[in-house]
């Protein structure tokens, strides 16, 4: 099932049921206050940022089960306000991890170290949640691997299956030439959404996505028999998710 919507997402929650979802991701509004071809941005201010987020974070818990893993990604303007946020609703031992997925782009600034990452936040609703330990592992070098057969290092099958995936995470943008582009601003790689849908959730269940975008997760959902359900208020996104998934 793939339930692509075009509505607010605070709407679209309201009428989901408790405890149903399993997982959720989303690529949030960052605060940068710019008007984006495709969306207005919120303005980084605490109060703007708090009014919009508290009654969706405290709706995407309601609906996530008790098994669930909610993960939202941003960058430094607001994550820590999201982070105090997320703390409050979720729990605070219920953070799992804050994923810095770190890129190479353009841009060299002179009177600061660039800024080449995103922060993910993942947390879950409880203790019981599902984590697929050895579906998010990373290929060895060739020259490393090598090394570690004659050094037994590792039994054969960890060799093969890869190194664990710990939490900085080195994925490649998407450059303006590449293949995967839609044609949508802020569209994230599929190789980052898969590493988080393969990590904290199963075939048959169900993601959710509240900020879609170029629904490179309805996509990847599709790809790796998840259900999917997500909305964007932008008719554009959503003509694009209709059109990624074939529906």
């Amino acid at each position: 099932m793939i339930d692509i919507r075009l509505s607010d997402n605070l709407e679209l929650m309201a009428e989901m049921q408790d405890n149903t979802v399993d997982l959720i991701y989303c690529d949030i509004l960052y605060g940068t206050g710019r008007k984006f071809k495709n969306y207005q941005d919120l303005k980084p201010k605490r109060e703007v940022i708090e009014e919009h987020y508290i009654p969706r974070i405290k709706e995407m818990h309601r609906i996530l089960k008790d098994t669930g893993s909610i993960y939202l990604q941003m960058d430094n303007k607001i994550s820590h306000w999201i982070r105090c946020i997320l703390d409050d609703i979720f729990g605070y031992d219920n953070f799992k991890n804050e994923i810095i997925w770190h890129y190479h782009s353009g841009g060299a600034p002179k009177k600061n170290f660039a800024k080449k990452h995103d922060n993910i936040f993942f947390y879950t609703r409880s203790k019981k949640h599902n984590f697929n330990y050895n579906d998010v592992r990373i290929p060895y070098p060739p020259k490393s691997l090598e090394r570690l057969k004659y050094s037994c290092h590792g039994s054969m099958w960890d060799l093969e299956r890869g190194k664990c995936c710990d939490d900085v995470w080195d994925i490649s943008i998407l450059s303006t030439a590449n293949k995967e582009r839609v044609g949508y601003d802020t569209q994230k790689p599929k190789a980052l959404i898969e590493r988080i849908i393969k990590a904290s959730s199963n075939e048959g269940d169900l993601v959710a996505d509240f900020y879609a975008g170029s629904f490179t997760t309805a996509e990847v959902c599709k790809d790796l028999n998840r259900n999917f359900i997500g909305c964007d208020i932008s008719e554009k996104a959503v003509t694009i998710g209709l059109e990624r998934t074939n529906y």
